[in-house]
């Protein structure tokens, strides 16, 4: 055999080597597999700030609301009695101010003043038996304990008309400015009392504050509603995004307002996003060694929102972008 002959055998066999080691080197290398994550939307639940019973459902699961739509309804008997009561102390409190703005009654202040001219009269009576006495004590025909007596007498008698001249006055005036200005402030402080239950009470009225879908309903007619507890859940669906977690040494493509297309298996259909937000997760939950004696990696959160609406997007669906 030629050397020509037995150098095309050797050059064959050498491929053959090269393509085999081609082969395992492939086999054995880490394979960069495509990121899977999964559509998720905004969510609202719908909770009261008042504990009560749910009277009424307006809504089903599936249907769409506006916002303002009533949700449902509670029995508070607790609140509609903090109402009324409210309302009550209201009245009396406005009672009370009107009262002190106009004063006494006319036949009160006409009452006062013929307590005054009567109080009169006894003072004028008493001043002149006090001079009659006078002038007799001056003849010394009377002792001087029954001038002084007398004196004693038409004082009080003065004193007693004054103070009942004060009276009239005061009741034809009405109440102090102070009294008045109390008044009306207590009707103001019970007033905001009242809002204050009637804002409670509304609260058993729960209207959509978005529009949206409803997902979810965790609590029947019927059945106890404890406060802050979400008794319905609505979804946006036209604030829908896709959810990624990646690995630190595989997110230099996923920047902040960076494209990709991703392929929604539910749909059948690329997808085009674009990356909104990037986050850290936790520790406990992404920690990973890259190798031993190696850094650590961290997981992101990346989130990307479709570029266009999609219809029949929805969340918990899954979308599959190709591998970094």
């Amino acid at each position: 055999m030629t050397s020509k002959n037995r150098l095309v055998p050797a050059i064959l066999g050498l491929a053959v080597l090269a393509f085999l080691g081609w082969g395992l080197s492939r086999a054995f290398a880490p394979q960069r597999l495509p990121l899977q994550g999964q559509i998720d939307a905004q969510e609202v639940n719908l909770s009261a700030k008042v504990p009560g019973r749910v009277s009424k459902l307006h809504v089903q699961l599936g249907q769409k609301v506006k916002a303002g739509d009533l949700v449902f309804e509670l029995d508070s008997p607790e609140v509609q009695a903090k109402v009324a009561q409210a309302r009550a102390a209201q009245e009396a409190a406005q009672a009370v101010a009107a009262k002190a703005g106009a004063g006494a009654r006319p036949e009160e202040v006409e009452m006062a003043r013929y307590s005054w001219e009567r109080a009169v009269t006894a003072a004028n009576i008493a001043e002149t038996t006090y001079k009659r006495v006078q002038a007799m004590y001056d003849e010394g025909v009377l002792a001087r304990q029954k001038r002084d007596e007398a004196e004693a007498q038409w004082r009080a008698a003065a004193q007693q008309a004054r103070a009942a001249q004060a009276q009239y006055e005061m009741a034809r005036k009405g109440a102090r400015t102070e009294d008045k200005q109390a008044a009306q402030a207590q009707a103001r402080q019970v007033g905001g009392v009242l809002s204050e239950a009637e804002v409670a009470l509304a609260e058993t009225r729960l209207k959509a504050p978005v529009a949206g879908e409803v997902s979810k309903i965790q609590i029947q007619p019927g059945e106890l509603a404890p406060q802050g507890f979400p008794v319905v859940t609505l979804v946006n669906l036209d604030d829908v995004w896709a959810v990624l977690q990646v690995r630190e040494d595989e997110m230099s493509a996923y920047t902040t307002g960076s494209e990709h297309t991703g392929t929604v298996p539910a749909l059948g259909q690329p997808v085009r996003f674009r990356v909104s937000s990037v986050a850290v997760l936790p520790d406990f939950a992404t920690w990973r060694a890259a190798r031993p004696g190696g850094t650590d990696l961290r997981t992101f959160e990346i989130r990307l929102r479709p570029l266009q609406p999609v219809a029949a997007l929805r969340p918990g669906m899954s979308v599959v972008f190709p591998a970094p």
